[in-house]
């Protein structure tokens, strides 16, 4: 078998060159999904897993830690992943996620490190069904024919997260600064309606801080310490959200999605989406176009 070329996210070898896959893993004892998950510089994105049923285990070097159902793990980007189902246990089924955060997810996605850096989070009992269900929702919708399917499963996992956040909160209070709220809500409007304004960064910041009546040093620092990036990285993350949308839901070309994003240069454009995605638009449309080909022809 040659796994560079291997298609199934089950198997070793799947690259996961992707922003978003989600699946269930059913490991029976001596099935054909029994064995180790070993990826020794661990992966480019995320990965949350959920154990449904039985147990596995996770090792980082000397430590092991078990997976019990109901369980959830999160691995970082870069994290060694050595994991599979509990040599004692009879079977470990267990839902999982991954994906390439946004930008404004950064602090809910810093969980309490069980073992090594990876995240370990129990829900209390009263939001457990809650939370499982909303999992397994996200790991569905991921997987329909239908149309935005993936930003869906987006929009649900960014659910799920705060959900996650408003359930270890000791007060329940806002999760961020209101001005902080404020201004990603007048930067998303900018996008939309003026995206011409973002051409200048400096005066850009500027406009962000006479909106929520802060110097643009002030704002700087508040929108860092809330978000866990600059205010013209996540802004970036915007635009590029949204030129990933328009790549794979409408005919507009490459320069009329950079124009419409604000950015007078398509080859800037494209050199920023590539950095982002790892992908030049072009390609990322032919590769969004053949997913949902294949996906077709299997239905």
């Amino acid at each position: 078998m040659t796994f560079e070329q291997n298609e199934d996210p089950l198997q070793p070898g799947y690259s996961f060159n992707a922003n978003f896959v989600a699946g269930l893993t059913p490991i029976e004892k001596n099935g054909i999904y029994d064995f180790f998950v070993d990826r020794p510089e661990g992966m480019k994105g995320y990965i949350i897993n959920l154990t449904h049923s039985g147990e596995g285990v996770v090792y980082q070097g000397d430590e092991v830690m078990n997976c019990k159902p109901g369980d959830f793990l999160i691995f970082p980007p870069g994290i060694p992943h050595y994991y599979g189902r509990r040599p004692n246990a009879n079977r470990w089924h267990h839902h999982w996620i991954y994906f390439r955060a946004r930008a404004m997810w950064t602090n809910w996605l810093s969980w309490p490190e069980k073992i090594g850096r990876v995240g370990y989070y129990r829900p209390p009992p009263e939001i457990s069904d809650d939370l499982e269900k909303l999992f397994v929702q996200i790991v569905n919708t991921s997987q329909s024919l239908e149309s935005y399917s993936e930003i869906l499963s987006m929009n649900l996992l960014e659910n799920f997260l705060i959900r996650r956040m408003q359930s270890i909160s000791q007060n329940k209070k806002e999760l961020k600064d209101p001005r902080i709220v404020l201004a990603c809500n007048y930067i998303t409007d900018i996008l939309q309606k003026q995206p011409e304004l973002t051409e200048d960064n400096n005066s850009f910041i500027e406009q962000v801080a006479q909106h929520v009546f802060l110097s643009s040093s002030r704002i700087s620092h508040l929108f860092k310490e809330h978000m866990g990036v600059s205010i013209l990285t996540w802004r970036e993350d915007q635009r590029i959200h949204r030129a990933r949308l328009l790549l794979q839901t409408t005919p507009l070309s490459i320069a009329q999605i950079a124009q419409s994003l604000g950015y007078s240069d398509q080859l800037y454009f494209s050199r920023v989406f590539k950095n982002k995605i790892g992908l030049s638009p072009k390609k990322f449309r032919q590769m969004t176009f053949k997913s949902w080909s294949a996906k077709i022809k299997k239905a």
